[in-house]
């Protein structure tokens, strides 16, 4: 059984909306995780774009503040990513996974491909 299994993605124009989701099946204690959103491009390495902590509380990249929100629903045992106002450098494969200062807990889903076209 994968650890986190992440959807959503899709190919939307530029200024479109998608939202991502990541639940993360039979994880006991999910509430208990700082939960985050990733995303590597081709050729790129893999970079973190939003950060949630147990108890709420909200960080992201200076690129997406203002476009993108993450939220959690523990008793789904889910994260989610709205994005909006895409941009084509927002192309990515995204990623979620438990986060504590910068180490990644769970191992890694297969990720939701995101395009945006201009």
């Amino acid at each position: 059984q994968a650890e986190v299994v992440e959807s959503g993605g899709g190919l939307v124009q530029a200024g479109g909306s998608l939202r991502l989701s990541c639940r993360a099946p039979g994880r006991s204690f999910f509430n208990r995780y700082g939960l985050a959103w990733y995303r590597q491009a081709p050729g790129q390495q893999r970079e973190q774009v939003a950060h949630i902590t147990s108890g709420g509380d909200t960080m992201y990249k200076d690129s997406v503040t203002g476009r993108f929100t993450i939220s959690r629903d523990n008793a789904q045992n889910t994260v989610y990513l709205q994005m909006n106002s895409l941009k084509p450098e927002d192309t990515a494969v995204y990623f979620c996974n438990a986060d504590l200062n910068n180490q990644q807990l769970w191992g890694w889903g297969q990720g939701t491909q995101v395009t945006v076209s201009s």
